[in-house]
């Protein structure tokens, strides 16, 4: 029973939350107004008996809406990619941040970017933060792990060093664009983490990631509890850990980088909501993976709203203010670990 009322609670917020992004901004719009255009353009209510303004209609439609959907997609997704990341390694501090899986997605846009590829398609970037985080999360994974076990010294270390050298790779990709303003405009906006100017292509090109990660993910709750106990004892219980690790990685970096592609890096969200939601839900990634995405997008949304409406001189980058929770949340986690003599 109180599963099902967390679950309720938190769709609740979710809904509630989506509601207020819509209509909460420069112009407060009612709620009547916002319902009377999602029925009219979705073909349920004349257009005509709508009576609703070009200009409403404009922001409610092609501005907060794509922008909100793309807010709960982005924060789903990488709280799916931090819980799954958390429970592979075994170890807390695992995010997309913190692994560089983000750092290197962002690289990957970057790079897309700057060689003229999202002009030409627009899959290009999506596909290559996929490759770039995917290949990230390889090289810490490999590098980080000894005899099937991944310390949290290692992991820090290993995923500082990969944030290092995916950032100095974009700074040196961006320092060749900066003769071309508009290459350089959108390579920075990627590095702090935005979901300004959202549109319903944007929602149409993290769809299919968010789709297939979640759908992916729901068949590895049962090897991710396994694993939990260790690789030897997954093996015992008929678990192909290698196929299983792989097919992890694979729907992590995938998550990470589809949500990296269409808002650039958004840091913490992965380290932080899966730490959220096991203390509410417990440790079973049956729960925990589901419960993780409502929360991100939750969490995604609300940190948005802020960034809307918070300072009257401007918009906050959503980057600012996800890395001012998600900083001295992680500070926390390293003094509640350090005593673990494995760690350092």
């Amino acid at each position: 029973m109180r599963k099902y009322a967390l679950m309720a609670l938190l769709f609740a917020a979710a809904l509630l939350l989506a509601a207020l992004s819509v209509r909460l901004g420069v112009a407060e719009i009612g709620s009547e107004k916002i319902l009377k255009v999602i029925l009219s353009e979705l073909g349920f209510l004349p257009m005509e008996a709508a009576g609703v303004s070009d200009h409403e209609r404009a922001i409610v439609w092609h501005i907060r809406i794509p922008r909100m959907l793309t807010g709960a997609f982005v924060g789903a997704s990488l709280a799916l990619s931090g819980a799954m990341l958390q429970g592979l390694f075994r170890n807390p501090m695992a995010s997309p941040v913190v692994v560089g899986v983000s750092t290197g997605g962002a690289l990957g846009a970057t790079s897309a970017i700057a060689l003229g590829l999202g002009a030409a398609s627009l899959w290009a970037v999506p596909l290559s933060a996929f490759v770039g985080a995917l290949v990230t999360v390889l090289l810490v994974s490999l590098v980080a792990s000894h005899k099937g076990h991944t310390p949290l010294g290692a992991l820090i270390l290993c995923g500082m060093a990969m944030n290092s050298i995916a950032g100095a790779l974009t700074t040196l990709v961006l320092s060749y664009s900066v003769s071309d303003f508009e290459i350089a405009r959108q390579i920075l906006f990627w590095l702090m983490g935005s979901l300004t100017n959202r549109t319903w292509e944007h929602v149409i090109l993290i769809a299919p990631f968010f789709a297939a990660s979640g759908v992916a993910a729901a068949f590895f709750g049962r090897e991710l509890n396994l694993m939990m106990s260790g690789e030897e004892s997954a093996m015992a219980l008929g678990v192909d850990t290698a196929r299983a690790k792989a097919w992890i990685l694979v729907i992590a970096a995938a998550a990470a980088g589809a949500a990296v592609a269409v808002a650039g890096v958004v840091g913490f969200v992965g380290l932080l909501v899966p730490h959220i939601v096991r203390m509410l839900a417990g440790p079973d990634h049956r729960r925990l993976l589901p419960l993780s995405m409502v929360v991100g997008a939750v969490f995604v949304m609300g940190m948005d709203l802020l960034a809307r409406t918070l300072s009257p001189a401007g918009e906050i980058r959503l980057g600012v203010l996800s890395a001012s929770i998600g900083g001295p949340f992680f500070l926390y986690l390293i003094v509640k670990n350090r005593a673990r003599a494995e760690t350092f």
